[in-house]
């Protein structure tokens, strides 16, 4: 299984003022109105129509239309952004970082992305509009190694690592898996909420997500029986479920109202099942997101070892070491 990914923490400095809850809305809002800014150089008011709609870094980042011709468009009205932002929370002296995640192609467009960042904390995040200014950029050889490089700092050069595939652990025979912010799935057109989560709805949200992701940003399709995965994914119990629903609401500046953004967060433990066909992408996921909301930092969760689990040690130690760990 492949899926090159870049794992990128933006550093900023400044006057931090009353900070969002959750901040992911705030950056996802500056970056998308900054990245149009440096990239569209038409000035349409919306994107459809526009003739360079196929050929601008600006939509393929941001609105990420499908392709004018690709045998998968019609499982796709929508193709899935080629980044994620994981917003952190400021920290004592002034400071807060935000990791930014570039999926395949989606880091040919890594300086606009930067730009876009530091321009949009320049100008003030939340409603306070705190004024942010980037100090340094830093980032991991192969996500999930677990060691940042300094890769840019003022007056330096810029001088990233290419995307790598995050190495894939062998199998655990149980492990559990927590979620850090809300995941927001569906299922049968119904959103999922604690009283009827599945492995199953969970899974196959997540392996659409890698997918799409694999298909149209990386070129990777994959050879996949995706029917006989999602049966084989029913038959999963998850147990030791600890789930909640968290509600959260953000202000949309297109729509100029409070939209609905809660899901479900807790834990819940895979123990009596074969995890062979299901790894490569629980792995993978935890770098991606699962479910809607992704790129604001939605559906992150990380993978987690069992304490009284038949884990051998060193696959635990990998699992603790070189998973999510935030």
């Amino acid at each position: 299984m492949q899926l090159p990914i870049a794992h990128y923490r933006l550093r900023f400095q400044g006057s931090i003022g009353r900070w969002p809850a959750y901040a992911g809305s705030a950056w996802r809002g500056v970056f998308g109105h900054q990245l149009r800014r440096a990239l569209c150089v038409t000035h349409l008011d919306a994107c459809n129509g526009c003739e360079l709609l196929h050929s601008c870094g600006y939509p393929y980042i941001f609105e990420t239309p499908p392709p004018p011709a690709t045998d998968r468009q019609r499982l796709a009205t929508a193709v899935p952004h080629p980044y994620v932002l994981e917003p952190g929370s400021p920290k004592p002296g002034g400071h807060v970082d935000l990791d930014l995640l570039l999926i395949g192609r989606g880091n040919q467009y890594l300086a606009y992305c930067v730009h876009a960042l530091s321009e949009g904390a320049r100008a003030g995040i939340g409603s306070d509009r705190s004024r942010l200014q980037l100090v340094q950029i830093l980032q991991q050889r192969r996500p999930g190694e677990g060691r940042w490089e300094i890769i840019w700092e003022p007056e330096g050069e810029f001088a990233a690592f290419p995307a790598a595939t995050p190495q894939i652990p062998p199998v655990p025979r149980e492990v559990g898996v927590e979620f850090l912010t809300p995941l927001r799935a569906v299922r049968d057109e119904e959103k999922v909420l604690p009283s009827s989560f599945s492995f199953a709805a969970f899974f196959m949200t997540l392996l659409r997500r890698i997918s799409l992701l694999s298909y149209f940003h990386a070129g990777l399709p994959l050879d996949l029986d995706f029917a006989a995965l999602a049966a084989h994914a029913r038959t999963v119990q998850a147990e030791a479920v600890k789930l909640r629903w968290q509600n959260w609401l953000r202000l949309s500046s297109r729509q100029q109202k409070l939209v609905p953004m809660g899901g479900v967060v807790g834990r819940f433990e895979l123990r009596s099942s074969d995890l062979t066909p299901f790894w490569p992408f629980l792995w993978l996921g935890q770098w991606v997101h699962a479910g809607k909301g992704a790129v604001m930092g939605l559906g992150g969760y990380r993978l987690l070892p069992i304490p009284t689990a038949g884990i051998k040690t060193g696959q635990a130690m990998e699992i603790a070491e070189a998973g999510r760990v935030q």
